[in-house]
């Protein structure tokens, strides 16, 4: 099954095959200030399942990853993973095309989490996930 999504002003496509590796809810500080939103939800997929179409614009400043987005119209896409999760690529939820194509698997980083929003029925961690977790 293929999966589309982009940007806001179409510069940038994505095409994702397969099922993901594991789908989140995060509410670190570096995804509410990045995406200017309480959380950022993502399903992580092997980078070789993702075909991009486009140029993204690759910005610093993630932590452990890169951040990869339009340059047109600044959509943040994707976040590309270093070291031990080298060869995945986070797709945010938001830049899909079709919505409910996933349900978050666990939250992260839920001392974070806005007092208003209730806490989804998943495994949810104060910080990371701990190391060799698959969801």
């Amino acid at each position: 099954m293929e999966r589309q999504g982009g940007c806001a002003c179409g510069a940038v496509r994505y095409v994702a095959e397969g099922g993901p590796l594991r789908v989140g809810l995060c509410h670190c500080l570096t995804c509410r200030k990045r995406h200017g939103a309480p959380f950022n939800a993502f399903a992580a997929f092997r980078s070789d399942k993702v075909r991009i179409e486009g140029q993204p614009t690759v910005w610093t400043g993630a932590e452990h990853g890169l951040i990869h987005g339009c340059a047109v119209c600044g959509s943040p896409l994707f976040w590309t993973a270093e070291g031990e999760r080298d060869g995945e690529i986070e797709i945010h939820l938001g830049g899909l095309d079709e919505v409910g194509q996933f349900t978050p698997q666990y939250e992260v980083w839920v001392k974070r989490r806005e007092p208003w929003l209730p806490p989804l029925n998943v495994p949810q961690y104060a910080e990371n996930r701990p190391a060799g977790m698959p969801t």
